[in-house]
C-alpha cells in the first residue's frame, strides 16, 4: 500500500453484487483517475468488480485501507455506508455516500448525481461533518465479553421468536423499569430514522446531541421512547432467570449472544463517525425527499414573502 503523502487518494467501496455498482464504480475509477487521483479498492471488491487488473487501481494489501485517504467514496445503499464506517472508523476519514438502494438516508448523492459528484471531489468542493456513535459494551458478572461501536444503533433483541425477552433498563446507574419486551434499540441521532424509527421512537435532528432508548413490544405501564443527556450512560440487562435468549447487533452487521445475566452498557461514542456533505440542504428537506413526506399547501415562503413586500 502506497504511503505518499503528496498523492490525493480515495478508497472506494462497492455493493460488488449489484450491476448498477459495478458501472458506477468503472465511471469513478476512469473520472477520478484521470484527473490524478488514486483509487484503491480491497482486493476482494476489486475482483467482484471485475477491477482486479486495472492498472489505475491500487489494492489494498492489509491494515487499515482508508488510511492516508482523503476520502471513503461508498457506492451502494445505507447497509454499504455502514460497512465503510466500520471500515474507517479508526482512521476518521470521512465518507461519502453515493444512494443505490432505496431510502438511502445516510448517503449524500443519488445515482443520477454521479457526475455531480466526481465534480465536486476533484475540486474539494464538499465538507464533512462529524455524527455521534455510540461506544457497546458486554459483560457479566463483572466480565468484559466484547466490545464495539454503532453509529446507528445497539439493539437488544430477543433470540426466540416465541419467548419475551425480560430485561431491565438503567440511565445513569439508577434502574427505570424492567420490561417484558422483543426488544430495547438504543440509538444515535443518525440512526433515529432507521431501526428506532421503525420501532416508534422519534426522529431527531443530527445537530442534537443526544442518546435514544425505545423499547420494542414491551408489556409494561411504562414504556415510552426516552432522549437522554449524550453524557449519559445507558444500560439494559437481561434477567438472569429468563429462559428467553437474547442476541445484540449493532447498525446490523455485527452480532453477539447475549447469555441470561449479561449486562449491556451503551455511552457515547470516543471517536464520531465523519460523513461528507456535498450540498448545505436542511435536514428537513432531506426528512421530505427520503420519505416522500407530503407538504402541498405549505404557505411559509408566501407568507414571508408578503411579509417583506409590506415591510
Amino acid at each position: 500500500m502506497s504511503t505518499d503523502t503528496d498523492q490525493r487518494r480515495v478508497l472506494l467501496l462497492a455493493h460488488p453484487g449489484r450491476a448498477q455498482a459495478r458501472d458506477v464504480a468503472c465511471q469513478l475509477v476512469d473520472a477520478l483517475t484521470g484527473h490524478g487521483l488514486r483509487v484503491r479498492l480491497i482486493p476482494e471488491e476489486a475482483s467482484a468488480l471485475g477491477l482486479g487488473d486495472a492498472p489505475a487501481v491500487e489494492l489494498a494489501d492489509g491494515g487499515d485501507p482508508s488510511a492516508d485517504c482523503e476520502l471513503v467514496v461508498v457506492i451502494g445503499g445505507d447497509g454499504t455506508i455502514l460497512r465503510a464506517a466500520e471500515v474507517a472508523h479508526d482512521s476518521g476519514t470521512p465518507i461519502l455516500g453515493v444512494n443505490l438502494g432505496h431510502v438511502g438516508f445516510l448517503a449524500e448523492a443519488e445515482y443520477d448525481d454521479v457526475t455531480e459528484t466526481i465534480d465536486a471531489i476533484v475540486e474539494r468542493r464538499y465538507t464533512a461533518e462529524d455524527r455521534l456513535t455510540i461506544d457497546v459494551s458486554v459483560s457479566r458478572e463483572g466480565e468484559v465479553l466484547w466490545q464495539t461501536f454503532a453509529l446507528n444503533e445497539a439493539s437488544v433483541e430477543k433470540a426466540a421468536r416465541e419467548r419475551m425477552l425480560e430485561v431491565v433498563v438503567e440511565v445513569d446507574g439508577r434502574p427505570l423499569s424492567r420490561w417484558g419486551c422483543d426488544g430495547v434499540v438504543c440509538a444515535t441521532p443518525t440512526g433515529s430514522t432507521a431501526y428506532n424509527f421503525s420501532a416508534g421512537g422519534p426522529v431527531v435532528w443530527p445537530g442534537v446531541e443526544a442518546l435514544l432508548m425505545v423499547p420494542i413490544s414491551a408489556h409494561a405501564l411504562f414504556a415510552r421512547p426516552l432522549v437522554v443527556a449524550p453524557t449519559s450512560v445507558l444500560a439494559v440487562e437481561v434477567i438472569a432467570p429468563t429462559h428467553a435468549p437474547g442476541v445484540l447487533w449493532c447498525d446490523g452487521r455485527r452480532t453477539v449472544d447475549l447469555p441470561p445475566g449479561a449486562r449491556i452498557e451503551v455511552r457515547r461514542g470516543v471517536r464520531p463517525v465523519r460523513l461528507v456533505r456535498l450540498h448545505e440542504a436542511p435536514f428537513t428537506d432531506r426528512l421530505v425527499a427520503k420519505f416522500g413526506l407530503p407538504v402541498e399547501g405549505w404557505r411559509g415562503a408566501g407568507e414571508r414573502r408578503r411579509g417583506d413586500h409590506r415591510a
